[in-house]
């Protein structure tokens, strides 16, 4: 990952003036899904791309040493070999953007990677109070550090969603670029606004404009907890957010839908929107990024079949 957004100094008024355009979010929204997808070769290409942009998750109160440890190795062969040798890509290198655990899982990520071979692949960790955010602030920041002494390059925190809904924006400010500053120079942090706990798309839209001038390196969808996650219409206010951001300040940021993708045609729907409102430069993973957990085993059936021309079963194409 590469791009790096330093934030600028809080603009309440930038702020207080962002409106959404329900209705116009909604069409534009519904047509994404509805355009013609690509197939055969270009589906496969569009796949491998998803592929990478991947950050493999397990978030679950049950996460053991050896769910960590299958993960890693999923991680490092996302798609089988016998497929990527028929496909004739085994020299792109193909693997995930990145492995995402709690902190307490993050020193076992970064062993098993190691151990493997692959400690290019980063570690990124959820901290911050996730999924509520609803620990003490102090407690929030050793979280944070925590992680990184273990071994983490990427921190995904959590916005305060009471601060927001208050429309406290300098308090969501204050605690994004503390949380930053936490994470020093070298590891990005990705900030998740609980898009389905904001109440309208136009907070969804100032809290993507908080965040990123408060200096994430990229602006998330959801914990995947939500009872609502990652929407299209959702999608379209924080990206577009992006781009105003960007053509403001010349600070690219990125974006990660996470929670509810699940389909190979859902990583291709994703990628569409990716392309025409932000362009190409978007569609790599140091700007782009999908929190999922069960998305790569749809991917890999889609690919199965693209290489053999009949569905796997769930057993020929288990998670390790």
């Amino acid at each position: 990952m590469c791009s790096r957004n330093p934030g600028i100094d809080l603009d309440l008024d930038w702020v207080g003036k962002s409106a959404v355009n329900l209705p116009a979010v909604n069409r534009r929204a519904e047509s994404l899904p509805k355009k013609r997808t690509v197939k055969k070769a270009w589906q496969a290409a569009w796949l491998l791309r998803a592929t990478t942009c991947i950050d493999l998750t397990t978030l679950s109160g049950d996460d053991t040493f050896s769910n960590v440890q299958r993960l890693c190795y999923k991680a490092q062969h996302p798609i089988r070999d016998d497929l990527i040798d028929a496909m004739d890509v085994k020299d792109l290198g193909i693997t995930v953007g990145a492995v995402c655990v709690y902190p307490a899982r993050v020193k076992e990520a970064v062993s098993y990677l190691k151990a493997a071979g692959v400690a290019n692949i980063p570690v990124a960790s959820v901290a911050t109070g996730f999924p509520s955010g609803q620990t003490p602030f102090e407690t929030r920041i050793l979280e944070i550090k925590r992680a990184i002494e273990d071994g983490a390059t990427e921190i995904d925190i959590v916005i305060s969603r009471s601060k927001a809904l208050a429309g406290d924006w300098k308090g969501v400010y204050d605690e994004v670029k503390a949380c930053k500053e936490a994470c020093g120079d070298s590891v990005h942090m990705k900030t998740i606004l609980g898009t389905g706990e904001l109440g309208t798309l136009t907070n969804v839209y100032k809290a993507s404009l908080v965040s990123m001038m408060a200096g994430s390196d990229f602006i998330k969808t959801s914990t995947g907890k939500e009872g609502v996650n990652a929407t299209l219409p959702v999608g379209l206010v924080m990206v577009r957010a992006i781009r105003e951001y960007y053509h403001r300040t010349g600070f690219k940021v990125g974006f990660k839908p996470a929670g509810g993708i699940r389909t190979a045609k859902d990583a291709c729907t994703w990628l569409s929107l990716m392309k025409e409102e932000l362009g190409d430069e978007w569609l790599r993973n140091d700007l782009f990024r999908i929190g999922a957990s069960s998305l790569l085993t749809d991917i890999e059936r889609q690919i199965y079949h693209y290489v053999t021309g009949r569905y796997a079963a769930s057993h020929q194409l288990p998670m390790a």
